[in-house]
């Protein structure tokens, strides 16, 4: 129960945005600050999912009975303090990795809140969904970057944020017969188009046609139609947000720590077949 209110099937995209961070910052990668980001913020990312499962419970109760609070296996009660806590520790951990990470876990915290506050009948939940993976990379750059952040870092958290926009509004589009507005779809399209800034790696193209080949096979399962399959479609989006962090990392010349990130996206979607991710 603990595992599907959390969706720690998710999990790894969370890990595999931290190492993006920590790698285009630019600096080297060390064990410790490396392992208290990545238990920091798995634990405002599960405290997130907490929450939402608080916020949603009454729209759950008519539409999605059987996650867990409706149906009765948690109280809300517990879950709502349950989540602040983890939410509460994630963002003290920070604090060992100075100010400036500190400073961003707190904003990264308030955007989680006020996403599952407002995220129904919002137009803008694609926008407060993309920009808390995109302050993963912040605090991880701010971590470990001195508190600098730097060129590619920022581009890359720029793509990444398209990318959950469009990822978010196909997730929104389920139930629907169609796919809406095909704009927003553009967004899947920026972590490849990140490479034309940077300089050319030729251990990237692996990576390139990997995330590309994925983008399209996830489109063509969310296609309206009758192989149409929209749990699919979004659980693989969010597997992809982990081979778009392998694509960064690449372009950033480290082929070694991408290889990780693309394990990251076959942990996600092995662990989805356990616990849904959505």
């Amino acid at each position: 129960m603990a595992l599907r209110l959390g969706r720690v099937s998710n999990l790894p995209t969370v890990w595999s945005n931290v190492l993006a961070g920590a790698v285009l910052s630019g600096h080297a990668v060390t064990g410790g600050p490396l392992a208290l980001l990545l238990l920091s913020l798995s634990l405002i990312y599960v405290a997130g999912m907490y929450l939402n499962d608080v916020c949603d419970r009454h729209i759950d109760a008519r539409e999605r009975p059987e996650r867990p609070i409706p149906s009765g296996l948690a109280s809300a009660r517990l879950v709502l303090l349950a989540g602040a806590a983890q939410l509460a520790v994630g963002v003290a951990l920070l604090a060992a990795l100075g100010l400036p990470a500190l400073l961003a876990g707190l904003c990264l915290a308030a955007t989680v809140v006020l996403y599952d506050l407002w995220h129904k009948h919002n137009p803008l939940s694609p926008l407060l969904m993309g920009l808390c993976r995109m302050q993963v990379y912040l605090i991880s750059g701010l971590a470990l970057g001195a508190g600098a952040l730097s060129g590619p870092l920022l581009l890359a958290a720029l793509a990444l944020l398209a990318y959950l926009i469009a990822l978010t509004y196909v997730a929104k589009q389920e139930g629907r017969a169609g796919l809406g507005r095909l704009a927003p779809l553009l967004g899947l399209a920026a972590p490849p188009l990140y490479l034309l800034s940077q300089p050319f790696q030729p251990w990237a193209l692996p990576f390139l046609l990997l995330s590309l080949g994925w983008s399209a096979h996830c489109l063509r399962l969310a296609w309206p139609g009758p192989g149409r399959d929209m749990p699919r479609a979004v659980g693989g989006l969010i597997a992809g947000i982990a081979l778009a962090d392998a694509l960064f990392i690449a372009a950033a010349g480290q082929p070694q720590w991408a290889a990780l990130a693309v394990l990251a996206a076959w942990l996600t979607r092995t662990w989805q077949r356990r616990v849904p991710g959505t």
